[in-house]
């Protein structure tokens, strides 16, 4: 089953997470995308009719998810003790995504941001959909 995530290409923080979740996807399970590429863009309309930038998006075969869930969900699956951040799924989503909601909304001014999306290197260039 494919699972893609979807990012925000300029935001310095989800270009971490982008980073962290390759750093423990060992068996390279994981494609990714920008919000902002064609792909990410047609993807997003795809699964909820509109692009959202303040939105990480975790797409496993038919299914999808957003915000604290999406984030959840990938957690499942990575090395290590990670996996362990899924049992969070058991508090009610619009707790999880009213802080998730904070961190997104300022992300910017707390992280940064970059002009272009990050372009990935040439060994990780085949876990990028384009």
């Amino acid at each position: 089953m494919e699972k893609i995530i979807l990012f925000d290409g300029v935001c310095n923080l989800c270009n971490f997470g982008v980073q962290f979740v390759i750093k423990r996807d060992p068996k390279k399970q994981f494609k990714f995308a920008s919000i902002q590429s064609e792909i990410g863009e047609k993807l997003m309309i795809k699964h909820y009719g509109k692009v959202e930038l303040d939105s990480f998006v975790y797409i496993e075969g038919k299914n999808s998810y957003k915000k604290s869930t999406a984030a959840l969900k990938v957690c499942k699956h990575l090395r290590g003790a990670w996996k362990l951040l899924f049992i969070l799924l058991i508090i009610p989503t619009p707790i999880r995504d009213f802080f998730y909601g904070k961190i997104a909304k300022n992300r910017y001014k707390m992280f940064g941001k970059k002009d272009s999306c990050m372009l990935p290197s040439p060994e990780l260039k085949e876990r990028f959909l384009s």
